[in-house]
């Protein structure tokens, strides 16, 4: 009787557990090399878009002979507010801020409501050429704004709306429509009907329904719409030069093209005016700019 030569295990021997397959490392570099390249453009593009507001801001706080200087200077040498007091003591600027005030609080408010009740009636209402409205809106909005210009000046001189608030704020309502209500109809179309069939059984009428339950509900394209508006009216020179006639009625747009006459540009002024132009855009996009980025992305990828 011959005994087995194969090994057993012993009693209490733990048992060899099998071997594991290496698992592959991950492609590390791979994947920091698109983050590097992306973010080297980010900060590239950064740059590039912030250079022209900090040598805005530089140029405001320099004297004559370092504006005019062939030396690049990047900061103040000697910092003065003598551009601030020029620009605000300049002839005309309290009338020209009130002329803009006016007309860019009009414009913006009748483009709200305008484009609030349009795109209600675009996303909600059933009828004929709805489809044929909304191309038009479309293509209207891809067509530059200077082609439109001459036929807008000829229509208006017709119906004698030149050299007036009421043609100004007009011209920036239809330049600034067809974007609000693309926009705002993001809104209404990914609203739930159930919502106002709700509504309507609770007895409320179609006047009610559009302002206490659909009104808050696209509130973020309301605000994006309206910082668009904002900014195109706030900023035009072209429109408010070519409207207007009488100087009295200039917007601060016009008044900025003052610092350059024929005897030469006052380039501290007109980046001092240049620097106080621009603080209500930004202030105001500030306080806005979180419901802006939400609406935006949200109206842009409905409808």
């Amino acid at each position: 009787m011959t005994l087995s030569t194969q090994s057993r295990p012993t009693a209490g021997a733990p048992t060899p557990a099998p071997a594991a397959l290496p698992t592959p490392a991950p492609p590390r570099t791979r994947r920091r090399r698109p983050r590097i390249v992306a973010n080297t453009v980010a900060v590239l593009f950064c740059l590039v878009w912030v250079f022209p507001l900090y040598w805005m801001v530089n140029t405001a706080f320099k004297p004559a002979d370092e504006v005019t200087t062939m030396t690049p200077i990047w900061l103040p040498l000697h910092p003065t507010f003598e551009n601030f007091t020029r620009a605000l003591t300049q002839d005309g600027f309290l009338v020209y801020l009130r002329n803009s005030t006016i007309v860019v609080v009009a414009a913006v408010l009748l483009s709200i409501v305008v484009g609030f009740l349009a795109s209600a009636a675009l996303s909600r209402f059933r009828f004929r050429g709805r489809r044929a409205i909304l191309v038009a809106i479309l293509f209207v909005q891809m067509i530059p704004s200077g082609a439109l210009l001459i036929p807008l000046f000829l229509s208006f001189q017709t119906l004698g709306l030149l050299n007036s608030y009421v043609g100004l704020i007009l011209a920036y309502v239809a330049s600034v429509l067809p974007f609000s209500i693309w926009v705002m109809r993001g809104f209404f179309v990914s609203v739930p009907v159930e919502i106002e069939e709700a509504a309507k059984v609770d007895g409320a009428g179609t006047f009610r329904i559009l302002w206490s339950v659909l009104f808050p509900l696209v509130m973020p394209g309301v605000i994006a719409t309206s910082v668009f508006a904002f900014i195109a009216a706030w900023n035009d020179y072209l429109i408010a030069y070519v409207m207007l006639k009488d100087q009295g009625m200039y917007t601060l747009p016009v008044w900025l093209a003052g610092f350059s006459t024929n005897k030469g540009t006052d380039f501290g002024g007109l980046m001092a005016a240049s620097v106080l132009f621009s603080i209500p855009v930004v202030v105001f996009f500030l306080i806005v700019q979180r419901r802006l980025v939400s609406g935006m992305t949200a109206g842009a990828v409905k409808g």
